[in-house]
C-alpha cells in the first residue's frame, strides 16, 4: 500500500519502520520541522516535506501522528480529495476527520513508543475504526500486515482504553520516576528496583492486578504509611500521591 505519514515522532517512525519492513511502500514523510521529517525519511529512503502545499498527493492512505490539538488545524490545509486519510490517536473521535475527506479511519497501535527503542510489532493491538466497511476492510487488511491483534473498537471505547492505558502505562512510569529520585537522595542504583518491577508486572499478566495487589495500603498498616509519609515530608507533591493512592488501594480491597 501507498502511504504517506503525516508527522515524524515516536509513534511515526515506529510504525514507519514496521510498515516498510512489512512491504509498503512509504511514499513521504510531512513534519512541520526539517530535522524530523529528514530523519525518518532517510531511514524510510523516502521523500520529506514541511510544507503542507507539499504533500504528495499519491497516498493510498494518510496516516496521521500528529498531537490531538494539530490535526484539525493542519489538515485543513491539505487537499485530500476523497483519499483514505486515518488518524492514530486514542483520545479523538472517529468524526474529527469528516470535515477533510469522504474516506476515513482510525489505525491506533496500543503501545508506548520510542523512536530510539524497536518493539514486537506483531504483539501490539492495533484498534481499528472507519466511516464505511470499505475503509474498515482496508484498515483491518493493513493491520494485519504488521500485527497478529487487530481489532474494531469504536471510539467511545477507545477513549477509554486511552485512559486506562494512560494510568497503567505513563502514571506507573511517572511513579518509577518518583522512586529512581528517592534512591538517588541516599545513592541507590535504580536497578535495585527492575527484579521487583519485572515480578509485578509478570503477576497482571498471570492475574488480575487487584488479586495481585500487595503491600502497606492493602491493610492499611497505618505504622508503616505514617513513617513513609513522614519520609515524603520534604516532597510534599509526593506526599499527596503517595497518601491519595494508599487511600485508592484500601478503598478498593474494603468493598
Amino acid at each position: 500500500m501507498d502511504i504517506v505519514l503525516i508527522g515524524a515522532g515516536n509513534l511515526a517512525t515506529r510504525l514507519g519502520l514496521r510498515l516498510k519492513e512489512c512491504n509498503h511502500r512509504i511514499v513521504q514523510v510531512y513534519s512541520r520541522t526539517e530535522k524530523s521529517a529528514r530523519e525518518l525519511a532517510d531511514k524510510l529512503k523516502t521523500e520529506w516535506t514541511t510544507r503542507v502545499d507539499e504533500v504528495s498527493p499519491e497516498g493510498q492512505l494518510y496516516l496521521v501522528s500528529v498531537s490531538d490539538k494539530a490535526v484539525e488545524p493542519l489538515l485543513c490545509k491539505i487537499g485530500f480529495g476523497k483519499r483514505l486519510v486515518a488518524h492514530t490517536a486514542g483520545s479523538m473521535p472517529l468524526d474529527v476527520l469528516q470535515p477533510f475527506t469522504d474516506n476515513f479511519g482510525v489505525f491506533y497501535p496500543l503501545q508506548t513508543f520510542s523512536k530510539s527503542r524497536a518493539v514486537d510489532f506483531s504483539q501490539i493491538p492495533v484498534c481499528i475504526e472507519a466511516n464505511n466497511p470499505e475503509n474498515l476492510a482496508i484498515l483491518r487488511k493493513l493491520g494485519a500486515s504488521i500485527s497478529n491483534d487487530v481489532r474494531e473498537i469504536g471510539s467511545e471505547q477507545r477513549r477509554q482504553l486511552h485512559l486506562s492505558a494512560v494510568f497503567v502505562c505513563n502514571f506507573v512510569n511517572h511513579l518509577y520516576t518518583i522512586g529512581e529520585e528517592l534512591l538517588k537522595e541516599k545513592e541507590i542504583d535504580f536497578d535495585v528496583l527492575k527484579p521487583l518491577i519485572i515480578e509485578t508486572a509478570a503477576k497482571v499478566l498471570e492475574f488480575s492486578p487487584k488479586d495481585a495487589q500487595t503491600g502497606p495500603a492493602v491493610r492499611f498498616d497505618r505504622n508503616v504509611i505514617d513513617r513513609h509519609l513522614e519520609m515524603l515530608e520534604e516532597h510534599p507533591q509526593w506526599n499527596d500521591i503517595y497518601k491519595l493512592l494508599s487511600e485508592s488501594i484500601h478503598q478498593l480491597h474494603t468493598k
